[in-house]
């Protein structure tokens, strides 16, 4: 079976959020599967990855979008190092920039790299038997291969389609059909959504199945989806379920070279008090008190918002009997008043930017993560923490209710239902109230670090929906 995952993220090449951490290993973990070929194909980005690999231009061609001849390279790195064939694909002004995201144009970008993935397939008679789109920047794959004359090669191919966040669905006027492959005008409904093109609602629309990353996200779809909600339950008959997984190999706290200590779980108090006391020194902290952290983007989905009142408020209310660190960025206000506490506070450390190293050594480091999200389609950030034995604190929603059950009821981690700051507080003093139970935080510890979170079970059950 030939399964091709169509991204504009894979990590380490390029990363902006869970994207890449899925696209980076499921395909890995599927190849350990007998009988399954998975590979990536992707746009050439400008990253330090492309300089220090080697590649092969596999395809050289021109598509037309709109009235411009766009040239179209395919490029496969020669060694396989990620443990899947990695196609990349660079147009000139389009597909060969420094970053995924944040480009005026993203529409024709996306649009492009589509209709350039495509054109490769059918001029070069590659036929596989699955094509995984990820996200809305490849949901109009599987219109285009049933719809648009050019492609007629590839017609009848199985298409999944993964919804890895369903904020996002890369609306466009319907001007933007003009620079797409001719297709039948009658066919015009199937991208349409309230009178503009939505490539996620065409995804749902044509994909022969859809998934998303939780079954409990799949749940709030139905009542919650940017104005989707009809849709999906129009089209639940082919909708599915499955859980993220993480990458074993990477997040291995007893061999990950990012971190000064590593440790498993016979020496996890130990050696995590030894990480916690080298990043606190780092960032002028007290390691005797306890350490919680935040890392991602500053948005509200992920309750961002949230973090300036939290910081003061829990320094205050607690009178400095805590450390609070966060790694991330995004929002100005949030960066800005952020800032100002880390200029104000000894207790609060903060670091801009998205930083991979840091992140493991905080996992390893923290004693209890925040995740005080909004929306949270799967989230990895709590099943990265589990693994490195920090306690995760969630809000009781999407993925973060499919993955973490409270302590009340004989989980590891500490649930709230409402997104706001007092109940971030009220779980951040129930926090507390544990840390010094040395009997009760080592037995959270194990509980956390024993939970399976590895892609095994999640890419089985992706074949399984395959060979159905």
């Amino acid at each position: 079976m030939v399964v091709y995952h169509l991204s504009t993220e894979c990590y380490p090449i390029a990363k902006v959020g869970g994207l890449a951490d899925v696209v980076g290993a499921l395909p890995k973990y599927q190849n350990k599967i007998k009988g399954v070929d998975a590979k990536v194909v992707m746009p050439w980005y400008n990253k330090s990855f492309v300089h220090e690999h080697e590649f092969d231009i596999v395809f050289d061609g021109f598509i037309h979008q709109g009235p411009n001849m766009l040239q179209v390279q395919v490029l496969k790195e020669k060694t396989d190092v990620l443990g899947f064939e990695l196609f990349m694909v660079r147009i000139p002004g389009l597909l060969d920039r420094d970053n995924p995201y944040g480009y005026q144009d993203e529409s024709f970008q996306f649009l492009a790299f589509q209709h350039g993935v495509l054109h490769w397939l059918s001029a070069m008679e590659i036929r596989p038997d699955i094509l995984h789109c990820h996200d809305y920047h490849t949901g109009l794959v599987p219109f285009m291969i049933e719809h648009c004359h050019e492609f007629s090669f590839l017609r009848g191919v199985k298409t999944i389609g993964t919804i890895h966040n369903g904020e996002y669905q890369g609306m466009m006027s319907w001007e933007m059909a003009n620079y797409m492959p001719s297709f039948d005008s009658y066919k015009w409904g199937l991208m349409d959504w309230n009178g503009f093109i939505n490539p996620l609602a065409s995804m749902i629309k044509c994909a022969t199945a859809f998934t998303t990353v939780s079954q409990g996200y799949l749940e709030e779809l139905f009542v919650s989806f940017r104005g989707l909600e009809s849709l999906v339950r129009d089209e639940f008959g082919k909708a599915y379920g499955i859980i993220n997984g993480i990458d074993s190999d990477v997040w291995n706290p007893e061999t990950d070279p990012m971190l000064d200590f590593n440790f498993n779980i016979k020496n996890a108090i130990g050696q995590k008090r030894k990480n916690k006391e080298k990043l606190c020194k780092e960032y002028g902290l007290k390691p005797e008190l306890p350490l919680f952290a935040f890392i991602g983007r500053f948005a509200t989905e992920k309750g961002a918002d949230f973090l300036p009142d939290v910081v003061w408020r829990s320094i205050k209310q607690s009178y400095g009997a805590l450390n609070i660190m966060i790694l991330g960025s995004g929002n100005s206000y949030i960066e800005n008043k952020l800032k100002e506490y880390d200029y104000t506070y000894t207790n609060f450390a903060l670091d801009l930017g998205y930083k991979e190293h840091l992140s493991h050594k905080i996992y390893a480091s923290a004693d209890f993560l925040l995740m005080p999200s909004r929306v949270e389609p799967c989230g990895l950030n709590q099943m990265y923490s589990m693994r490195y034995g920090t306690i995760p604190i969630v809000r009781y929603t999407g993925g973060l209710r499919d993955t973490v059950e409270d302590i009340s009821t004989g989980g590891a981690g500490i649930n709230f239902t409402f997104p706001g700051v007092d109940d971030i507080i009220h779980a951040m003093n129930r926090a507390l109230g544990i840390y010094n139970e040395k009997d009760v935080m080592k037995n959270l510890i194990n509980a956390n670090m024993n939970f399976d979170f590895s892609w095994e079970k999640s890419a089985e059950k992706y074949i399984a929906l395959y060979k159905n």
